[in-house]
């Protein structure tokens, strides 16, 4: 609960009925522990640990009684919402491939690794909302990505500390930025071209993401349009920041957010192309 109040992304926002609140604060706790695992490995074995979780979901599917607590948690939005298991599993390969896996050299590797680790939870979502189509999945994919790519910019510095790169290494090159800027007290300004690309695709696959919030009615559409003004408040912040993502935490500006926010929720009404 503490951490996702600190998310860029309301996760679950105060002004969505309860059970929502509570199926969508159950999906969080489910990815936050899956991240901690891979992003801790002082807690043990991660991927030991990660296996661990993996069966556990495993007897959730099977109809037998999960052991771990975020499972359990999970178990009544599973049921309530009909949510496959296969983006938790999806979410949990992304972890694993964190413990082998420590650079992506184009934006297309990159894009790869995102369909595991964020487009799952968008997926998740419309199942909690009801609202899963094939057009909606493959726009709410553009969500996730872009703010899971806006996510790696923030976190440049702490990433490479974890002996990790997001940035991709064709972006890298391209700028004649070295993994030794990576480490630097500020960011230089080969590194703050590279971010600013990120931050740039980021923007364009939100625009496209726009036509989900579009698609979607009443507590779905503000959780939506949440999500995607919580991307643009950041990548407004980046470049208040001038994409220097060492010298400084980046993080939105409630303000922003809220005009961002206000600004989804007012464009054009109901999308009927996406149902």
């Amino acid at each position: 609960m503490l951490k996702a109040r600190r998310e860029n992304f309301p996760v679950a926002s105060c002004v969505l009925p309860r059970t929502h609140r509570r199926h969508l604060l159950a999906v969080y706790g489910f990815a936050r522990t899956v991240d901690d695992i891979g992003d801790e490995p002082q807690a043990g074995d991660p991927l030991r640990l990660l296996d661990t979780v993996d069966d556990d979901l495993a007897r959730l599917y099977a109809g037998r009684p999960p052991r771990l607590p975020v499972i359990r948690a999970l178990a009544g939005t599973v049921e309530t919402c009909s949510v496959p298991a296969e983006p938790f599993h999806r979410l949990i390969e992304a972890n694993r491939r964190d413990q082998t896996v420590s650079r992506y050299d184009t934006f297309d590797d990159l894009l790869s690794y995102c369909e595991l680790s964020a487009n799952p939870v968008g997926h998740i979502v419309l199942h909690v909302f009801d609202m899963v189509t094939p057009s909606r999945l493959a726009l709410s994919d553009r969500v996730c990505t872009a703010l899971q790519i806006i996510e790696h910019c923030q976190d440049v510095g702490e990433d490479y500390a974890r002996g990790r790169v997001y940035l991709p290494g064709e972006d890298l090159r391209r700028f004649g930025c070295d993994e030794d800027d990576l480490a630097a007290a500020t960011a230089s300004a080969r590194l703050r071209d590279v971010v600013a690309l990120q931050a740039r695709r980021a923007d364009r696959l939100l625009d496209e993401g726009d036509r989900l919030a579009r698609s979607a009615t009443g507590f779905a559409r503000l959780a939506i349009a949440g999500y995607i003004a919580g991307g643009r408040a950041t990548t407004a912040a980046l470049s208040r920041a001038d994409h220097d993502v060492l010298g400084r935490a980046v993080r939105p500006r409630g303000a922003r957010f809220l005009t961002a926010w206000l600004r989804i929720l007012t464009s054009r009404g109901y999308d009927r192309g996406h149902r």
